[in-house]
């Protein structure tokens, strides 16, 4: 037996592991939205959908004139909005993880982690979708480009192109999320949303990165660079749909100085910069933070 497959078996053997480990955290700690998340009592409109330091005007001199109220409303269709995106960003996702494990070993944890992870998602889905609803929001949808882009990402993406596009969609929610689900000036059912979805989305985001490594073990450079770039794209399209345009007039606000506040507004960028800083790190690490790629992620205000 060569060094290359003593390596190849060990490798194996530790992705199993982790993948017992992610199902055993899996049984002992997961939600049933349905029952945990408070969907009968009315919403409250002195509540906000995320933390008022998220939003998109936050520090602008439109936001110092709105009233609270309009700040109020607007965080929460900004939430619902977010919402919308994650749910059709999760749709690519189960679609990626079902083809990469079509047709192999059941019997492995990994293909049986990979179906959890799966069934979580459909969960998350469901519940964005109502906690969206109950926001009183519209069906919020990525722009045209995107749903196209997506489309064609879903089904040509493979290995550590789709894993780290993957983490980097996670990751940059995961933050927001952390800071939502403790705020208390945001909804209630909203925080039980942000902390079922980082409970459950870090198992997700741990078995990503292992995946992205273990796919990239004996890449070339010009393998990485090519999906460096891939996934820097991805990332760009995903967090600039994060919130749509019509979140302003559906806040009743003026949509075109809306949109010229917050394409300029630096304390919104610096947010998303902070909370991209260890996504950063580990795609450095694994050599998938080229300067083709870093030029995507800093018109996406990711670095």
């Amino acid at each position: 037996m060569t060094s290359a497959d003593t390596h190849d078996r060990a490798g194996a053997s530790e992705r199993r592991a982790m993948a017992r480990r992610l199902l055993d955290s899996s049984r002992a700690l997961s939600y049933d939205p349905v029952r945990e998340v408070d969907w009968h009592t009315p919403l409250d409109p002195r509540h906000h959908g995320t933390s008022p330091e998220w939003s998109t005007l936050y520090g602008t001199s439109y936001w110092a004139e709105m009233t609270p109220e309009q700040q109020r409303e607007l965080t929460r269709q900004e939430a619902a909005s977010v919402a919308c995106t994650g749910i059709w960003f999760e749709m690519i996702l189960q679609q990626m993880v079902l083809r990469d494990f079509y047709a192999k070993d059941p019997t492995d944890p990994a293909f049986q982690w990979a179906l959890t992870e799966v069934a979580d998602e459909c969960r998350h889905s469901i519940m964005f979708a109502r906690g969206a609803a109950k926001l009183g929001a519209p069906a919020y949808r990525p722009r045209r480009l995107a749903v196209e882009l997506g489309r064609a990402f879903k089904t040509l993406a493979r290995g550590e192109a789709a894993y780290a596009a993957i983490l980097v969609a996670e990751e940059v929610l995961d933050v927001m999320q952390r800071d939502w689900m403790r705020d208390e000036r945001v909804a209630p059912f909203v925080r039980t949303i942000n902390n079922i979805h980082v409970v459950e989305e870090s198992r997700h985001m741990k078995f990503a990165r292992a995946e992205t490594r273990e796919r990239l073990r004996g890449a070339g450079p010009l393998r990485r660079r090519f999906n460096a770039l891939v996934v820097a794209m991805a990332a760009y399209c995903i967090v600039t749909n994060m919130v749509s345009a019509k979140v302003y007039a559906n806040a009743g606000l003026d949509t075109a100085r809306a949109l010229r506040e917050a394409r300029a507004n630096e304390h919104h960028k610096s947010m998303l910069r902070s909370s991209c800083a260890g996504l950063m790190d580990f795609l450095a690490s694994a050599g998938l933070l080229t300067r083709a790629a870093t030029w995507f992620y800093k018109r996406a205000n990711l670095i």
